[in-house]
């Protein structure tokens, strides 16, 4: 009822000089801090704590605990909530009627001159937002006042508030979330400012913000507590920002051109789609294991079985792999595949969709990436995996027949691969010309590709879903897109023979199972070998549910995947995937 009360009144507020009292709902703030966005300016200086405490102590008898740490900050701030309540205010609103943004009063009083102030009975405005900074001096008080869309001051006076204006003082901390009403004026220093007629604490903070000079500095807590990050850091929401345009931007693209997007499931029977480990999970009902998805690409191609010709899905998908800046055990992706095309139809659709992000949210098409230059001007380098590696490494790996052993042979000679280490035990282990041709590829090619580069036409082995080469015996007509290093899209001239489709993932199954036999013997390995074991440990089984679809014929088509993540990494300059994942997996807090 309180709230209601506040609605009822804030219009004859407006017009009157004199407040209103029973408005004043109250907000609560904590330690000291600055947390404005850099688009305004921001009041000189913020008061801290111990400020706000001797501000308290002189309106009021009791003396507060010291505010030395967050514990002390929250026992005070509750009994600022009980006295709330003990005089008939409610410190957690309801709703609150506002009329503007920050940002919307910013750019309709930006013609306001140094010292005017609107016509008072006219311009009045209401707002709501989280108080990030505050100072308070005599007969006036200043505070920062952040919403979704920038930060405004707001004018405080006693003459205006009267009584209001020692509750302000005593009760009103940063982080508390206010709603304010009043008009509008241009201080003499140029600060735009709603002068308050009164205000309502929407929401009282009980916990203390991170202060002005360190913020939130610790990286652990910025990803587990993203919330208190945001608030710290405009810029970090300023990215979360950015993510949503690039999502809106791709889907607005692949629409534009005629794709349809569908849903496919998380929980599937078989993981298939890709090569990785997969999470399991138990149907109780049912009685059986199912998985979570590893990729979404074997039900978006029964739909084109069905009779759908250009479908996609932007959607999560989930992999029991490693964490690193690259990497997150869930991550989203967008894969589209377009029926009577091939992967040269892909291309050019990965350097619109990328093109088209940019443009939306860099407005320009040369970026800078961790102080790297980076040029999304099309067209981009079309090469083919065996001149790259050629071209890095001398090595030529159409010179080695199927003599496997010649090929690994002269890649450790070649490389002056020591014999004992990881990349060593690498290049022996892989079980054909193509794994290894892949191997010296990641090694010594792909960190080196800054610029956007289409690498063409994979060995046949470790492309089991895409078709043969029309030109090249032992490769297919597969590209991967790769900027700044690391892999942005994966495509493929997709494989529509059902015969030859569950020969490869037959042999794809006997090979995994091959290794998952050969570590279960080994009784005494080192650490990394024991972790790699581990890693293969996993069920690899044929979707047989997928080949029958094929059997009924699918259509010549392309397919690709984009990695979303990346894409926001490399179109907001963040080194890490965390920075772009709202709330990235962790490690368990000891």
């Amino acid at each position: 009822m309180e709230a209601l009360r506040v609605f009822h009144t804030i219009s004859s507020t407006c017009s009157s000089s004199h407040p209103l009292r029973h408005l004043f709902h109250l907000a609560s703030s904590s330690k000291f801090t600055t947390l404005c966005s850099p688009r305004f300016r921001s009041p000189p200086s913020s008061i801290t704590v111990a400020s706000a405490v001797r501000n308290r102590r002189s309106s009021s008898s009791a003396t507060p605990p010291s505010t030395s740490d967050r514990d002390a900050v929250r026992s005070i701030r509750l009994k600022k909530v009980e006295e709330l309540r003990a005089t008939g205010f409610e410190p957690y609103a309801y709703k609150w009627d506002r009329t503007h943004s920050a940002n919307q009063l910013q750019e309709l009083y930006r013609h306001l001159a140094n010292g005017e102030e609107s016509n008072h009975e006219k311009d009045c405005v209401s707002i709501a937002g989280r108080i990030v900074a505050r100072r308070a001096f005599g007969k006036l008080a200043f505070l920062t006042l952040r919403d979704d869309s920038g930060t405004i001051q707001l004018y405080c006076e006693k003459d205006r508030l009267a009584s209001q204006f020692e509750q302000l003082k005593a009760l009103v901390d940063i982080g508390d979330i206010l709603g304010a009403s009043g008009s509008i004026k241009r201080t003499e220093k140029g600060e735009l400012s709603v002068c308050l007629n009164s205000f309502s604490i929407l929401t009282k903070s009980l916990l203390p913000l991170p202060d002005k000079y360190h913020g939130l500095t610790d990286v652990d807590k910025r990803y587990r507590q993203r919330y208190v990050d945001m608030i710290a850091n405009p810029e970090v929401a300023e990215t979360f920002r950015k993510r949503a345009k690039v999502v809106s931007e791709v889907r607005k693209t692949v629409e534009s051109l005629g794709f349809i997007e569908v849903e496919t499931p998380v929980l599937q029977g078989a993981a298939g789609g890709a090569e990785a480990r997969p999470f399991i999970t138990h149907h109780n009902s049912l009685g059986r294991d199912l998985y979570l998805r590893i990729a979404t690409e074997l039900h978006l191609k029964r739909m084109l079985v069905g009779g759908f010709e250009k479908v996609y899905e932007i959607g999560r998908i989930f992999r029991n792999e490693g964490i690193s800046t690259r990497h997150n055990p869930e991550f989203t992706t967008i894969e589209m595949y377009e029926a009577y095309s091939d992967y040269e139809s892909m291309m050019n659709m990965a350097e619109e969709i990328v093109t088209r992000c940019a443009l939306a949210v860099q407005g320009k098409l040369i970026i800078d990436y961790q102080g790297v230059e980076i040029c999304l001007e099309r067209p981009w380098r079309r090469e083919t995996m065996h001149n790259l590696v050629k071209e890095a490494t001398g090595i030529d790996f159409t010179e080695f027949g199927s003599d496997l052993k010649k090929a690994k042979d002269v890649t450790l000679s070649s490389l002056n691969i020591g014999s004992n280490n990881q990349e060593a035990n690498s290049i022996r282990a892989c079980q054909s010309i193509g794994h290894v041709l892949n191997e010296v590829f990641e090694m010594e090619v792909e960190p080196k590709l800054i610029q956007p580069t289409f690498v063409l036409d994979y060995p046949i082995e470790i492309s089991p879903l895409a078709k043969p080469h029309r030109r090249h015996a032992g490769l297919t007509e597969r590209f991967e897109l790769f900027i700044c290093g690391r892999e942005l899209g994966n495509a493929f001239s997709e494989l529509t023979d059902p015969l030859d489709q569950r020969g490869r993932l037959e042999e794809q199954v006997r090979q995994h199972n091959e290794k998952r036999a050969a570590a279960a013997t080994v009784s005494e390995v080192s650490s990394a070998e024991a972790k790699k074991s581990d890693d293969d440990s996993y069920d690899v089984t044929l979707d047989d549910d997928f080949l029958t679809a094929l059997e009924y014929g699918m259509p010549p088509a392309s397919g690709m995947g984009l990695g979303i993540d990346r894409l926001v990494m490399l179109l907001t300059d963040s080194a890490s995937i965390r920075d772009v994942i709202a709330f990235p997996v962790l490690k368990i807090q000891q």
